[in-house]
């Protein structure tokens, strides 16, 4: 099934080559200009598959679109990949803290951009990565992979595809220590050239999620994380 990207930016020209170059790589297009529009266009069924997200923008902020998004149960679960001409650490903290799936700055190489772009869709379809189970229940935690839903102490949470994807990774190798490279590689879809500044800051932002069951993810200072073997 063909996906469809919302590319949502200011500069006209720029819109205009992003949407011929994922045409050009099989994907179906919806532009906007501004937040409001791109807010208008993600309610738009079918949902679009990923959104190409400005920070920059006239009306509303990139960062506080993606928060509407994320807080929103229709559209919550929709991969956002965040675009900045800033290039400070800071842009790319509160992009991943407000529930981004990836971030780029501009200018960016389009070849890189469609590349992240597949992964963040493949890793958004794909399945458990060592064993197939419809769901798993952990302690307070309990997962439902067929539904793609998640519940911590019977209430449910809302989770972005790659924050599942985390936790369903986690839990088939619980009491195994996963490094920050591991992590990028197997979650992410990327090499180690990708900075593990962007593990932690969604490791962070998860546990927060979790509220009771965050305490499973244990930080190995100087390793990476792992899943407690047993529930506390």
């Amino acid at each position: 099934m063909t996906k469809t990207v919302l590319i949502v930016d200011d500069e006209p020209d720029l819109v205009t080559t992003l949407e011929y170059n994922l045409q050009q790589d099989g994907y179906e297009t919806r532009t906007a200009l501004d937040g409001k529009t791109a807010l208008e266009c993600a309610h738009q069924k079918p949902y679009p598959d990923l959104i190409v997200l400005d920070v920059m923008l006239p009306d509303i902020s990139g960062t506080e679109v993606c928060r509407q998004i994320r807080s929103d149960e229709e559209i919550g679960h929709i991969p956002v990949m965040m675009l900045t001409a800033k290039g400070d650490e800071i842009d790319r903290v509160v992009g991943f803290e407000l529930g981004a799936d990836d971030y780029m700055n501009k200018p960016f190489s389009t070849r890189e951009l469609l590349l992240r772009i597949r992964a963040i869709l493949r890793r958004a379809g794909a399945v458990p990565l060592e064993k197939e189970e419809d769901s798993f229940v952990f302690g307070c935690l309990k997962l439902d992979k067929a539904a793609h839903r998640m519940w911590v102490e019977e209430e449910e949470v809302q989770v972005t595809a790659l924050e599942f994807r985390l936790v369903e990774t986690f839990l088939v190798r619980k009491g195994r220590v996963q490094t920050r490279d591991t992590l990028l590689l197997d979650v992410w879809g990327y090499d180690a050239a990708v900075t593990t500044r962007t593990v932690d800051t969604h490791i962070k932002r998860l546990r927060q999620k979790l509220g009771a069951a965050g305490k499973y993810i244990e930080t190995i200072r100087g390793v990476g994380y792992r899943f407690t073997s047993v529930p506390s």
